[in-house]
């Protein structure tokens, strides 16, 4: 197994500038780490390597038990060793994340921290050829394409940087073998490992598929975790190739336009005629919303309803962060607002002076200037010019709402805000997106239904200017990208 290792080692070197700067060995003290840590230490041609431990708080005595161990044998070897005690369930709480998600979270921003402030090249995991299987069987059941089908790489990065946005190179060294090996290299060796105590338990659903899928496995092929493994492989040069096809079509169908009053960076709108016309459009259509988190229910419902002959627009999908609605000819996808954002909960903003307002990712430039005679008594397109004289501060600025009205310049009679969207054509994404203007001086009331205007679309007949008109409020509509 050492040769192998060794092996597998040279590949790598190239990546970190030939191992001249040391990496961190993630060991938790268990059999697979230990034994990774054993090799490393085996090497003919040494690797410079430090160790980093974290306890999770989550056994007692036995995480204290696995700190020592680990902590003893790094000292005996005379190799760097690093600490840190998490409060595991704390941060899964106040995350509302499983303690699985939680503590993957926290080894693998401190190993960054790590990384960054003592120039460490990668981070080394004990990951295994079992735990590839284990990858492939967990993938499979909630359903993550080919991607997941290709089980972990060997080499890939840190998840995410996040801590520090750099790019810390991660290696899984023992990939290429089955705990089978490991054990027999570890007993061979005799080295000193912890077994964690809940490893025995079905209550994850990783130790379920160990304890109770897999066994059923073996009997039907002993060599099954060989089998899976050299599969994934030939997934993942399946999914190179994909890959390759799909880069290549997804811009032909894709766009992101800019229409008024969105966020054109934030939207991302798929041409129902290109992608229908694909032979393949199942697969592009989920490889394009695959990032957004629409899971396989919600992909399934909109395969059916584009293969089917019933109305498509006006229907709307969601994922945890992303709303998905269907027009006649397009896909719109904008992200959610989020329930803990004050806009989102129906909160407004006070305009008490002129000078640039920051609403709900937009700018909202107010301006006070004297009218020049001979300015026409038109609204310009996108900008609002108003009285003075009627609309005075502080007024409001919010979201639209159902109910709200105005009277268009020129008539007496009302007009509900939702007709002048069907007016203008506007998708939910754009009405939701829409900005009002409230005279709270008038109506005493920042959710009244009387709409001063629209914020870079239309004013209320009462507040446009006249040949008597000394002062003016002009105010556009700008993004935050724009300022």
């Amino acid at each position: 197994m050492l040769n192998r290792f060794a092996k597998k080692v040279d590949e790598m070197r190239g990546l970190i500038n030939g191992w001249s700067a040391p990496v961190l060995l993630a060991v938790s003290g268990g059999m697979d780490s230990m034994c990774m840590a054993d090799l490393f230490k085996c090497l003919e041609e040494p690797v410079p390597f430090a160790v980093a431990h974290c306890n999770f708080r989550l056994r007692g005595e036995e995480s204290d038990g696995d700190e020592s161990m680990v902590r003893s044998w790094a000292e005996e070897n005379g190799i760097v060793f690093h600490q840190k005690s998490f409060d595991t369930q704390a941060f899964a709480s106040e995350k509302g994340i499983s303690i699985e998600m939680a503590a993957r979270e926290l080894r693998y921003g401190w190993f960054e921290e790590l990384c960054v402030r003592h120039g460490y090249k990668a981070v080394c995991v004990a990951h295994n050829a079992n735990d590839n299987a284990e990858t492939l069987m967990l993938n499979l059941l909630r359903g993550s394409g080919l991607k997941g089908l290709s089980g972990m790489s060997s080499v890939s990065v840190l998840p995410c940087g996040m801590v520090s946005g750099e790019r810390i190179i991660l290696l899984r060294p023992l990939l290429q073998f089955t705990r089978k090996q490991i054990e027999g290299h570890v007993f061979a060796r005799k080295v000193p490992y912890r077994e964690d105590s809940t490893n025995a338990s079905s209550d994850y659903k990783r130790n379920r598929i160990r304890n109770e899928v897999f066994p059923i496995f073996e009997k039907i092929n002993p060599s099954f975790i060989r089998t899976l493994n050299r599969e994934m492989g030939y997934f993942a040069e399946a999914e190179d190739i994909i890959d390759d096809w799909a880069a290549g079509m997804i811009p032909k169908i894709t766009s992101h336009p800019e229409r008024p009053s969105c966020h054109p960076e934030h939207q991302r709108r798929i041409s129902l005629p290109a992608l229908m016309s694909q032979p393949r459009w199942r697969y592009l259509l989920y490889r394009i919303l695959e990032p957004y988190g629409f899971n396989s229910a919600t992909l399934g419902a909109l395969e059916d309803l584009l293969s089917s002959s019933r109305t498509l627009s006006g229907k709307c999908f969601e994922s945890e962060g992303y709303m998905l609605q269907t027009g006649r000819d397009e896909l719109v996808i904008v992200p959610r607002l989020s329930q803990t954002d004050p806009i989102a909960a129906g909160s407004i903003l006070p305009v008490r002076t002129a000078g640039n307002h920051h609403f709900a990712g937009h700018v909202v430039k107010v301006e006070v200037l004297d009218r020049d005679p001979g300015m026409s008594l038109k609204q310009p397109a996108g900008v609002l010019v108003m009285d003075a004289a009627r609309i005075r501060f502080p007024f409001v600025i919010r979201r639209w709402r159902h109910g709200d009205w105005f009277i268009p310049i020129g008539m007496k009679g009302k007009k509900k805000i939702s007709d002048l969207f069907a007016d203008l054509k506007y998708d939910e994404f754009m009405k939701n997106d829409a900005l009002m203007i409230v005279d709270v001086q008038t109506s005493g009331l920042a959710d009244a239904g009387h709409i001063a205007g629209v914020v870079g679309v239309r004013i209320d007949d009462r507040y446009k200017i006249t040949e008597t008109t000394e002062k003016i409020i002009r105010i556009t509509l700008d993004h935050e990208e724009d300022i």
